[in-house]
């Protein structure tokens, strides 16, 4: 499917996020997909997923969720780059985190006429997609190795697993069973936590490192992310039933 691709400013208040947006050419009524960027900023390989959702017939957008703190921020994988993508992520919070991804859901709806919402997120997206599951607006959700969701929630508080039981759709989530940043137990206990509740969920797990998805890393698992992908696309066929 044709695109068109801009960057556009997401209002909230009196802040204005910096978001790439990516949708059909073809005009019609298309559900909104919220991709939430890794650590490194909605850089390249971010635009390219947004670009790749909206081909398959969505209306993707990428919001800057460091604009608060580093308006603009997109760099790589250097060590010198995670430390400082750490530095922006370790000033987040999840109240404003929510509310950014709600003032972009309430976007699509102004702009587009959007009624029906999915996410997906990757690494600290991951986790902050995994918070997002609880908007009311979400209907499907899919969480690629998001650190932290057992241990911790941004901005401090009890850890973000707390709040599973408020999850209201369906939430897939992927891991890599090597990944150092997520031991298996915590995604072990994630899973738990979603089956305790009854919540419409699938687990994945691969034998990949942590970020096998993004193919400008070097944990890069062209299998694991091949198959992540197809089932991606038949989580986000939900929106369309």
């Amino acid at each position: 499917m044709d695109i068109t691709t801009q960057w556009v400013q997401v209002p909230n208040q009196d802040l204005r996020i910096d978001s790439y947006l990516a949708r059909p050419t073809e005009t019609g009524t298309y559900p909104g997909i919220i991709v939430i960027q890794e650590i490194f900023g909605v850089n390249a390989h971010i635009r390219d997923v947004t670009e790749r959702i909206a081909r398959l017939g969505y209306i993707a957008i990428a919001p800057s969720i460091y604009q608060r703190y580093a308006p603009g921020f997109e760099v790589g994988y250097t060590p010198a780059d995670m430390e400082l993508g750490r530095k922006y992520k370790d000033m987040t919070k999840a109240d404003e985190l929510l509310s950014d991804i709600q003032a972009t859901i309430d976007y699509l709806k102004r702009e587009f006429g959007v009624t029906r919402f999915g996410t997906i997120g990757f690494c600290f997206g991951g986790h902050v997609v995994y918070l997002a599951a609880t908007l009311p607006d979400v209907q499907v959700t899919a969480s690629f190795y998001g650190g932290g969701i057992a241990t911790m929630t941004p901005g401090g508080g009890p850890p973000t697993i707390t709040r599973t039981k408020d999850i209201k759709g369906t939430i897939w989530c992927f891991f890599g069973t090597r990944d150092p940043l997520i031991p298996n137990e915590q995604a072990d206990a994630i899973e738990q936590e979603l089956k305790k509740h009854n919540i419409d969920h699938q687990v994945f797990r691969y034998d990949a490192d942590h970020g096998f998805f993004c193919n400008e890393r070097d944990s890069y698992d062209p299998q694991a992310a091949a198959d992540s992908w197809e089932k991606v696309q038949q989580l986000f066929s939900r929106l369309r039933a």
